[in-house]
């Protein structure tokens, strides 16, 4: 695709197309339309023409049809009509931080320590001095609170003032250098705290490694994401994709993709609030199993994972997820509807072809697809879960 759209964008696309119909099925439906008079008429009159109409429609009514490539979805020209969804797309949380955020943020340090809390710190502290006393013995000074809060707000600070790609040594530099890293920690504090820091038990990894490659900061990691839906409800749209973040250091499940301007890192799936952001849901991915066979249909389970504890709301993501009519049926099962791009292979051949064609639209039950054809030999294929309703007919203006 050219230009990613947004969610608002797709959606807005596919339900104006509802009314942009290819002239071979306008046609088809003209005589649907023309036997309405344009004078204004009686409730009677009304009533003799709805029977009429429904005498014709069935002979005049034959929308197009095309079977998908596995035979198993037939998709018409014409949107069927069907009763409305009344539970998709109706939240029942307000969009915003919630009212535990609200209650408990008072500045940038309780901030922290809503997301960061006792339990996690803790951990953290624990398995820190533990591996000090392993690798310093008797040398060792004890770690406290004081100096994990400076240690991470160190961190922070060099996010602040932009210095990604800066060598650490710069950043304390008396010169070139940021006075507040110098007033917080030495530069050699600073080495030995990310020589030392850990998440957990090194003793007893290697049994927990076998069960899961993410075992080195496994407890901290969940905890942590456990907690990122307890203070922001998300809003109308939810986008889910994924993330690499830039590491190059050794790691079993380190990803390779040359389309990222990293190249190397940490693949991270993420399903963030589309309006502001937010981080509502995060998962690592660790790669396929060890000897084992890559996992089948990844993009459904991860959009199921993702969305747990959504509702009512409406799901965008792009087609490496391998969007697929199956997978909008689960989320419609869990109260939720889907907009994305699939992937040309798995609609009807009549769709893939762009050859001296418009944009076409087709619909199932509750389902809208439109190809749009852009330029000649682009094809973006959009599908969405909102409601289709046929407008064979023009509406009654009754006073």
């Amino acid at each position: 695709m050219a230009k990613r759209l947004s969610a608002q964008g797709a959606l807005h696309l596919i339900l104006e197309g509802r009314e942009a119909l290819d002239e071979d099925v306008e046609e088809e439906f003209s005589e649907c339309e023309d036997h309405i008079s344009e004078k204004s008429k009686s409730d009677s009159d009304f009533e003799e023409e709805d029977e009429i109409e429904h005498q014709l429609v069935p002979k005049q009514r034959r929308a197009k049809t095309w079977m998908s490539k596995n035979g198993e979805i037939e998709w018409s020209s014409c949107p069927r009509n069907e009763p409305p969804r009344m539970a998709a797309n109706v939240i029942r949380m307000q969009q915003g931080p919630t009212r535990m955020a609200v209650s408990h943020v008072q500045d940038i340090k309780s901030s922290f320590d809503l997301f960061t809390p006792d339990s996690i710190q803790k951990i953290i502290l624990d398995c820190t001095n533990l591996e000090g006393r392993r690798v310093f013995g008797e040398r060792w000074k004890e770690m406290d609170r004081t100096h994990l809060h400076a240690y991470f707000g160190v961190f922070m600070l060099a996010g602040v003032s932009r210095s990604k790609g800066e060598s650490t040594e710069s950043l304390w530099d008396a010169e070139t250098g940021r006075e507040f890293f110098r007033a917080t920690m030495s530069l050699e504090n600073f080495y030995i705290i990310s020589r030392i820091i850990r998440f957990d038990n090194q003793d007893d990894r290697p049994a927990r490694q076998q069960r899961h490659k993410l075992a080195a900061i496994r407890t901290v990691w969940d905890k942590w994401v456990h907690r990122l839906p307890l203070f922001y409800n998300p809003g109308a749209n939810v986008t889910i994709d994924k993330q690499l973040m830039p590491f190059r250091g050794r790691c079993p499940f380190r990803q390779s993709i040359s389309s990222k301007p990293a190249k190397y890192g940490i693949k991270i799936w993420a399903a963030c609030d589309a309006t502001f952001s937010y981080a509502w849901n995060l998962q690592v991915y660790t790669g396929k199993p060890d000897g084992g066979a890559p996992e089948k249909n990844q993009g459904m389970r991860v959009v199921l994972d993702m969305t747990q504890g959504l509702s009512g709301h409406n799901i965008t993501c792009d087609n490496f997820f391998f969007i697929s009519y199956k997978l909008g049926q689960e989320l419609l099962k869990r109260k939720l509807t889907m907009v994305g791009t699939i992937r040309i292979n798995k609609l009807p051949p009549q769709l893939q072809t762009t050859k001296n064609r418009p944009s076409k639209f087709v619909y199932t039950a509750g389902t809208s697809l439109v190809s749009y054809v852009p330029k000649k030999g682009k094809n973006v294929v959009l599908m969405s879960e909102a409601q289709a309703q046929c407008k064979c007919r023009r509406p009654r203006d009754h006073k």
